[in-house]
């Protein structure tokens, strides 16, 4: 018995000096994850509980913050603009994306010059490319309205961040522009990925375009297509920077997104306590999406 003690014991004790180094490694990501997410998200909860106006003392409220929350029409209002955004944005964006994956996946002359190109205003900042566009927009000194007036589109310039329908293309086409190269780059991984010796089986066997594509193609970039998807969807819900700079919400307060609706309780009206609540139910629903994410990548894998 004591043999088999004193061999046990070094082992112990080299793992638990191997554990203690692993502890030692991932405490630096520890603490950065604790002071930089964990202990704002406790605070944010905390004032969420409250009204904390930005002078004077918080006072506690409990749960008001969020039956106001369910309450407030203007709250509903900014989330149905958002989901509304959200998904016409999303189709744009893949609309132009999975194209232009499939041209740049073939092999063809200049094929890297393209990417580059379609690649670049990725690296552009939103904040740069928003003020960009509002030049390009505007009815005096920009670009866009000549040339429609030039090519008999409009009559007359016309301001195209005046009017609701005009405003919200405009940003749309904005967005496509900016994002459409990222989610190409991740599309196109995905088509990288497939085996040409699947293609080439399924080309002999006598399948169309559109059955190896229908067959082959969708199927094998499902984990690839979830995860461009929830990553589109995921930007667009926290979308501001469009709004705020090109149209300061309006027309007529008609695009206030969820992130523009919570920055404006919180640093325009300083009712940080109800901004706190419209955060952390933005936080459920981005979780919310995540879960989608995670099961959304998992489907179709073999399991024990």
């Amino acid at each position: 018995m004591t043999t088999e003690i004193i061999s046990v014991s070094p082992k112990r004790r080299r793992r638990r000096r191997g554990g203690w180094r692993g502890v030692a490694y991932i405490a630096p990501a520890i603490a950065l994850v604790t002071v930089f997410f964990v202990l704002p998200l406790l605070f944010t909860v905390w004032m969420s509980l409250h009204r904390w106006p930005l002078m004077g003392s918080p006072r506690w409220i409990g749960i008001g913050n969020y039956t106001r929350m369910f309450n407030d029409p203007r709250f509903w209002t900014s989330l149905g603009f958002t989901a509304q955004y959200t998904l016409v944005v999303t189709i744009a964006i893949f609309a132009l994306a999975f194209p232009l994956a499939f041209f740049v996946d073939k092999p063809r002359r200049f094929v890297s010059a393209y990417r580059t190109i379609v690649f670049l205003p990725v690296v552009i900042g939103l904040a740069s490319a928003s003020l960009l566009w509002v030049w390009l927009a505007n009815v005096d000194s920009g670009l866009f309205s000549p040339v429609f007036e030039m090519l008999g589109l409009t009559q007359g310039r016309r301001n195209l961040l005046a009017t609701f329908d005009s405003a919200f293309l405009t940003i749309i086409v904005m967005v496509v522009w900016k994002v459409a190269g990222f989610t190409m780059i991740i599309l196109l991984t995905g088509l990288q990925g497939i085996p040409a010796e699947l293609t080439e089986a399924a080309r002999i066997d006598g399948a169309g375009a559109w059955q190896r594509f229908r067959h082959l193609t969708l199927p094998l970039m499902r984990r690839t297509m979830a995860l461009a998807l929830i990553l589109s969807v995921t930007g667009s819900i926290l979308a501001f920077d469009q709004f705020y700079i090109m149209t300061s919400g309006g027309p007529q307060n008609r695009m206030i997104s969820i992130v523009y609706y919570i920055f404006n309780q919180s640093f325009v009206s300083f009712n940080l306590g109800y901004g706190a609540a419209l955060s952390i139910a933005l936080l459920v629903i981005l979780v919310a999406l995540s879960i989608v994410q995670l099961w959304l990548l998992k489907v179709g894998e073999d399991r024990p």
